[in-house]
This record gives structure tokens, C-alpha cells and sequence, in this order.
């Protein structure tokens, strides 16, 4: 039963409208993406409005495969899009696909046939271009546009009895070849094409085109609403053509209505440059947390929730824009702080020796798993004499406002004691190798009566706990402020996009957090084990850093 929904977007208003109008018991939509490759950040757009519409007015989603193009698709994308699309939280009603319904796509072929609307060309594609003119200059008839029904339907059968070779005939509609909407100039309906189909093996050696396969699908499914991204609006007069022509009018014709797509600056997600770069090991899969598709971004730890409130908020609109890549991150941050595990990690160490402190004392350290959220608890680290620090947080001669460790200068160190740098160990080659620090006994944090005030907190990893791990700091695979034309590729590609930390060290804790954790490096950024990397030292990428550098 429809609910009664306040309309928030010009979608639902739509919607509404037609519910009164066409008095329609059940909203239906779908998303049919073609299983010819793996989702990426512009796809959750076209998911978050079909699945969320539909469900806010108590209808269902069904997901359909559009498998028309055999040569280019397979069972491997198919269970990638289920896979990614569960992931992101949403669940359809039915899985479909386009050839499901051939049979019955046929049958309406050969219907519109009898109604002398569809007509078998033996122009090749090149000559069909040709005819079909361009925006400023109108079409002309092919010279087999006047073939009688009954040589139509021979021709057609025929075609499907696999009497003639690829490419040499193809079903069209019979529109109008002087439409200014090129694509109502007699677009093809279907093609012949010997190619072994993922689900139907050599049944077929003609399939048909998406523009027809598309909305005859729709309308066999029963979908109420076609949402859809507003590079198909100039196919909806087409659209409208087909679904009318077979016969499906009123409330069994489904509407086309489309929205702004989602494009987010600098981000590559055409599959072609994508191939690219995994085919020439620029990067190390689809699933490259650089990348964003789907996959990569669940390796690289985006959380799903984020990834949805991510184009929740964008909106819906009817104008295309482009959407900051820092507003994503901050998504992801906003969402990673309140789940995120919290870690100390030192990414480039320098020790420090604690003189005072007395040889082989410990004590323990409780560090909260999650500030935002108490009900995480906590977990302790040992503090030690001789511990490691960034190089970051020491600097022999510190510009203003620099608050962390500095010759004969104070900081305090996360959860433990505040330390002064007393001398500064150096090697031959003038690399620093040790500090020699010195701490203040009664300023432990929570019970420092120190009376000392120091504006820097550092983080810090035991020596003698501290377990080696790899970091890999990520950048977009496309270098700043460079201008990708489509086919300057290795020019702009970034190849200094991932960064190694080999020397990285962390508190033992680390190794407890499950695989797919988010975690928090404190002072750092958010962190993930990275299986795909993980050999004989524990590796972690960074997911995204502390600062949000989107302009609210």
C-alpha cells in the first residue's frame, strides 16, 4: 500500500502526482546497471534515490542487470554490483535481467514489425551515421526503409536464424529521419552479433540494443518510475516511443524522470582510463584504495554509512554540478570519529631515552578506544624508559607557534608524563639518533600536580613493545592542478600517489583490532589493515586524514 509521503525533492512531487492521476496502488523503480564493470562513487547516487524513493512511498526496487552487449559481460561484474550494493546497505526486491524478457523483446520486435514500424536495414555503421546527420542537418531515409512487412519479417526471422553474417543487418525503429532528436532518426533495435552470452550461451545471435531493451523492461516489470541521470533525458522522447508502441498506456507505462548525476572534482571513473592504468600496473587492481570504485574505497575504509550521507546530501537536483572531493572526505570523517578505534602509531620514529626514569619500571597507560563514545572502553599501553616519537614532533629550531618537543623544551605525552628535551644525540653525519629527556615526576595525566602548563601533547610507542608495521599514505592518482585531457594519461598520472613508511612502528594493540577495523593513528589519521599488502610486516593505508579541509 502507498504511504502518504510530504514530497521533499521534485522526484517525489512527481510521484505524487501520478499517484493521483494514474491511481497507482504500488511505486516500483529499479536500478539496472550493465554488468560490464565495477560500480563506482557515481553510482550510489542513482542507488540512494531508486532504493530510498521507492521505500519512502512503500514501494519496492528491483535490481536488473541490463546484459546486452555479450562481448563485454560476465557472472564476475554481476556478483561484484550484488556484492557492492549490499555493502552500501540497500536490498532489492527482485534480481532481473534484461535477458530474462528476450523472448518477449522479440515477440514485440516482430509486433512493431506488423505495424510497419520497424524495418530491417542492410546499411553497415558507418552508412548509418552517415544517414543520420547531425544536429544542424537533418537525417535521410535508408533505402530499405520502404521494404514491405512481409520482407521485413522474413528478413527478421532470418536474421535470427543466423542466416547472415555480423554486422550486416539490423532492425530499426521506423521514427522520423528529420527529428531534431537525433535519437529518434530511426535508431537500431537490434544487431547481429555471434558472441556467447554469460547466461545464455549461443541461444541468440541477435540482441538487442539498450535503448529498446531499457524500457520494454521497465514496462514488462511493471516499474512505475525510470529514475534515471539526466545524460538520458534526450532518450525519454524514445523512451516514451517504445514503451507506447508495444502497447503498454496508463498506469502499465512507466515514467522516465531524470536527475543531476553525480561528479566529483578530479575523481577518474571512466572505465576505459581505469583499465588503463590497471593494465599497465600504474595501479594494483580495481579494488586500489585510490581509486574510487566502490571496492576501493571499502579497501581504503570509507564506511558505507558515509559514502550515502555522502549523496544523500549532495541532493537531488535537475542541474549537474561538480562536488568537491574534500566534502566526500569529510563525510568519511565525520563518520570514522565517532567509530573509529584509537591507536598510537609512530610513522617515522626517532627514539627517546627518559634518563630519570628508573631502569626497567613500567607502567600502564590507558588510552580511550573511542572519545565519543565511553561505551568502547579503554585499553592500556606500557610505558617504558625508552620510547619512540614522529621526527614531526621535534625541531631544533621551531617557528613560532610551534607547540610539540624543542631543545630544553616541554611537552606532555599522551596519557603518561610531561619530558624536557635535555640534550640532542647525533651521529657523525649529524642525524639525530636519540633525545635524552628528562620527566617531571608528579605530572602523570590525571593526577599531575605538577603545576607545570605546556600548550603540546605528542604521541609516543614503547621501545620495548613496539611492533613494526608498514604504512602507505595515499594521494588521488591524478597529480594537483593538472590538466587531463582523455588522452594524457601518463603524463598527469601521480606516480609518487602512494607513499611507504617502512620503519613505522606501533603499540602492540594494534594486532588485536580485527581486519576492516577503523582505527584513528591519534594525531595522524584514520588508518585500515590492508590485507592486500599484509606479508611478513602489518600493513595499514590511510583512509583519510584529521583536518577537514571542505569549506562548510
Amino acid at each position: 500500500m502507498i504511504k502518504n509521503v510530504e514530497p521533499n525533492n521534485f522526484i517525489e512531487d512527481i510521484i505524487v502526482d501520478d499517484i493521483k492521476k494514474l491511481k497507482l496502488k504500488k511505486i516500483i523503480t529499479r536500478f539496472p546497471p550493465e554488468p560490464n564493470g565495477y560500480l563506482h562513487i557515481g553510482h550510489p547516487k542513482a542507488i540512494t534515490i531508486n532504493f530510498n524513493t521507492a521505500k519512502k512511498f512503500g514501494g519496492y526496487t528491483n535490481l536488473r542487470m541490463d546484459d546486452t552487449n555479450p562481448e563485454k559481460e560476465s557472472f564476475e561484474y554481476v556478483e561484484s554490483i550484488k556484492e557492492d550494493i549490499k555493502w552500501l546497505g540497500f536490498n532489492w526486491k527482485h534480481l532481473k535481467y534484461a535477458s530474462d524478457y528476450y523472448g518477449k523483446l522479440y515477440k514485440i520486435a516482430i509486433k512493431l514489425i506488423k505495424k510497419g514500424l520497424a524495418y530491417v536495414c542492410d546499411l553497415s555503421a558507418a552508412e548509418i551515421s552517415e544517414y543520420r546527420g547531425n544536429f544542424t542537418t537533418p537525417g535521410k531515409n535508408s533505402p530499405y526503409r520502404n521494404r514491405s512487412i512481409k520482407e521485413n519479417l522474413k528478413l527478421f526471422k532470418e536474421m535470427k536464424a543466423g542466416k547472415y553474417p555480423d554486422g550486416s543487418k539490423t532492425l530499426r525503429a521506423k521514427i522520423d529521419m528529420a527529428s531534431p532528436n537525433i535519437n529518434m532518426r530511426d535508431p537500431i533495435m537490434y544487431r547481429i552479433c555471434r558472441a556467447k552470452h554469460f547466461r545464455k550461451g549461443d541461444k541468440w545471435c541477435i540482441y538487442p540494443i539498450y535503448d529498446f531493451a531499457h524500457p520494454i523492461s521497465d514496462a514488462l516489470e511493471g516499474i512505475t518510475h525510470s529514475l534515471c541521470s539526466m545524460e538520458f533525458e534526450d532518450h525519454r522522447p524514445l523512451y516514451d516511443w517504445f514503451v507506447t508502441n508495444a502497447g503498454f498506456v496508463g498506469k502499465h507505462k512507466p515514467r522516465q524522470v531524470e536527475f543531476a548525476r553525480l561528479n566529483v572534482e578530479g575523481a577518474l571513473l571512466s572505465k576505459r582510463y581505469i583499465n588503463k592504468m590497471v593494465n599497465n600496473g600504474w595501479v594494483d587492481g580495481y579494488d586500489d584504495p585510490r581509486l574510487l570504485t566502490i571496492k576501493g574505497m571499502r579497501r581504503r575504509g570509507y564506511p558505507a554509512k558515509a559514502i550515502v550521507d555522502f549523496v544523500t546530501r549532495v541532493g537531488v537536483a535537475k542541474a549537474d554540478s561538480v562536488v568537491e572531493y574534500s566534502y566526500l572526505e569529510a563525510c568519511v570523517r565525520e563518520e570514522l570519529n565517532k567509530t573509529a578505534t584509537r591507536v598510537m602509531a609512530v610513522v617515522d620514529p626517532i627514539k627517546v631515552l627518559i634518563t630519570n626514569y628508573p631502569i626497567g619500571r613500567t607502567e600502564l597507560v590507558a588510552i580511550d578506544n573511542n572519545p565519543n563514545d565511553k561505551k568502547l572502553g579503554n585499553h592500556s599501553c606500557t610505558f617504558t624508559r625508552e620510547i619512540f616519537i614522529d621526527r614531526d614532533d621535534f625541531n631544533e629550531n621551531p617557528p613560532a607557534k610551534y607547540f610539540r618537543l624543542t631543545p630544553n623544551g616541554y611537552v606532555r605525552l599522551k596519557g603518561a608524563y610531561i619530558i624536557k628535551c635535555d640534550k640532542v644525540v647525533k651521529d657523525k653525519k649529524g642525524n639525530i639518533v636519540c633525545l635524552e629527556c628528562s620527566y617531571v615526576e608528579n605530572s602523570k595525566s590525571g593526577n599531575d600536580t605538577s603545576g607545570l602548563k605546556v600548550k603540546g601533547t605528542i604521541h609516543w610507542v614503547s621501545e620495548s613493545e613496539a611492533v613494526k608495521i608498514d604504512i602507505h599514505n595515499l594521494k588521488p592518482v591524478i597529480k594537483q592542478d593538472a590538466e587531463f585531457n582523455g588522452d594524457n594519461l601518463e603524463e598527469v598520472f601521480d606516480k609518487e600517489s602512494r607513499t611507504v613508511y617502512k620503519k613505522a612502528v606501533a603499540e602492540p594493540f594494534i594486532l588485536q583490532i580485527p581486519n576492516g577495523t577503523p582505527m584513528q593513528f591519534l594525531r595522524n589519521g584514520y588508518y585500515i589493515r590492508d590485507s592486500k599488502f599484509d606479508y611478513e610486516t602489518p600493513t595499514f593505508i590511510n583512509t583519510v586524514g584529521l583536518k577537514d579541509s571542505f569549506n562548510k
